[in-house]
């Protein structure tokens, strides 16, 4: 094989290594936007005068459940823009919220910043380290791309314990992935 062969051969594995990274980052996209419109339908129905209700004791209240999801797609930034999260150094501090249209906001300006680190990302960092650590204690040690899929599947788990605590106060639950036993809609 000739040395333009071999180099033909090596941009053509570049374009396709290239091609599929860039078909991850449009495929998280769009599942970025899935999740985005599917929690807002679920954040909607938060009612202001029952922030303080948890379900039990050692459950979150439901302004503190409401507000984390908001900002989960922000996460998304977080991996591209840094190397880890040490929350010894960096408390979490949950976002004042007071209304529903607080929550919305939030949710809003996190999927802008999430998406808008996807739409600009290096697809060539997606495999670089990225640590979750308390001090010394490492919680997770992944990739950039695991930290993204963590971020949707927190918003996942959390929404979903976000529509007992609806269904708990009688309130109807919208369909997520389909219909629900109070919306048909699809």
């Amino acid at each position: 094989m000739s040395l333009v062969d071999l180099l033909l051969k090596e941009m053509n594995e570049m374009e396709k290594t290239k091609k599929q990274h860039m078909d991850i980052i449009k495929a998280l996209l769009t599942e970025l936007e899935s999740e985005f419109n599917i929690t807002k339908k679920f954040l909607s129905l938060v009612p202001t005068n029952q922030f303080d209700w948890a379900p039990h004791a050692r459950s979150m209240k439901m302004k503190a459940l409401a507000s984390h999801i908001a900002e989960l797609p922000e996460w998304i930034e977080l991996a591209f823009q840094t190397d880890g999260l040490d929350f010894a150094t960096a408390p979490y501090e949950e976002k004042s919220v007071t209304s529903q249209e607080d929550l919305l906001h939030i949710l809003e300006t996190s999927y802008a910043k999430g998406k808008a680190a996807l739409e600009n990302a290096n697809e060539g960092v997606l495999g670089k380290q990225w640590i979750l650590r308390n001090g010394d204690q490492v919680l997770g040690d992944m990739n950039k791309y695991e930290m993204i899929r963590i971020a949707f599947s927190q918003t996942i788990h959390h929404r979903a314990q976000l529509g007992v605590y609806l269904r708990l106060l009688d309130i109807p639950i919208p369909g997520s992935y389909g219909p629900s036993a109070d919306d048909q809609s699809f």
